[in-house]
């Protein structure tokens, strides 16, 4: 913490810090905490290395009782209560992608107050590539942001949306060169640390009263229907066909 400004790293940057529970846990800790500390005023939420994040980490999902991969958990007990707690918590808070932010971290972004993309940063929701719904608050954060047509788009296509594209979607707020991103999301921080805390909590929660009244609700709907996802054929096929780097052949099963 420095002046203020509460930075939360998503620190796995050999695995190009894809989400663990473990990671989960961690940063929705560092959230409560920064949301009590008096003297924080805003909250920054990075990556380390190259990547803001690379999604989940398939490698060490859990398995459950019949052998099978379960996101369920996780998602409900891990994940989708920090994307819930950063729209609740009473600060401004403020993602700062210094490279690519995918799949549920791509979600993490969306959900921020304000997002501030290096140039060289992407935002990809590849979920359909390997079977998979959408998860991490995107089915609303997504659309909010972009709006009906480029939300299906993004979602429907899995393709990367370069740092550009997202400013002009309206996905970010600002796109900076590389070697400028930790100045300029440092004067952000700054200046909203020095605004009133009452009065930058009071406009989050009269935005989020409309905007995100429906999130809890579409944040368990996801998770239910992602373990569903993962109990498929087409999931199985999907991620065999991403390590193989084939395209994948679903059948609907």
């Amino acid at each position: 913490m420095a002046s203020r400004v509460a930075t939360i790293v998503l620190n796995r940057p050999e695995a190009l810090n894809a989400w663990t529970r473990q990671l989960g846990d961690d940063m929705l800790a560092a959230l409560e905490q920064a949301a009590v500390e008096p003297d924080v005023r805003a909250v920054v939420f990075t990556g380390a290395g190259r990547a803001f994040s690379s999604g989940a980490d398939l490698k060490s999902g859990e398995v459950g009782p019949d052998g099978r991969l379960t996101v369920l958990g996780p998602l409900r007990e891990s994940f989708n209560p920090l994307i819930a707690r950063v729209r609740a918590v009473p600060k401004p808070v403020i993602a700062k992608v210094n490279g690519p932010a995918v799949g549920i971290g791509c979600s993490l972004a969306l959900a921020a107050d304000l997002v501030v993309a290096a140039e060289s940063a992407y935002f990809l929701l590849a979920f359909v590539n390997i079977g998979l719904g959408l998860d991490g608050g995107a089915s609303l954060t997504l659309p909010l942001r972009g709006g009906h047509a480029r939300a299906f788009e993004m979602a429907y296509l899995g393709e990367r949306i370069p740092a550009a594209k997202a400013l002009e979607w309206g996905l970010v707020n600002r796109v900076v060169a590389d070697d400028q991103l930790d100045g300029v999301v440092a004067e952000l921080a700054s200046r909203l640390a020095a605004a009133a805390p009452g009065a930058l909590a009071t406009i989050k929660r009269t935005i989020n009263a409309r905007l995100y009244a429906g999130l809890d609700e579409v944040l368990d709907l996801e998770a239910v229907l992602q373990q569903e996802r993962v109990e498929s054929a087409d999931f199985i096929e999907g991620v065999q066909a991403f390590m193989e780097r084939r395209e994948p052949r679903f059948t609907g099963d």
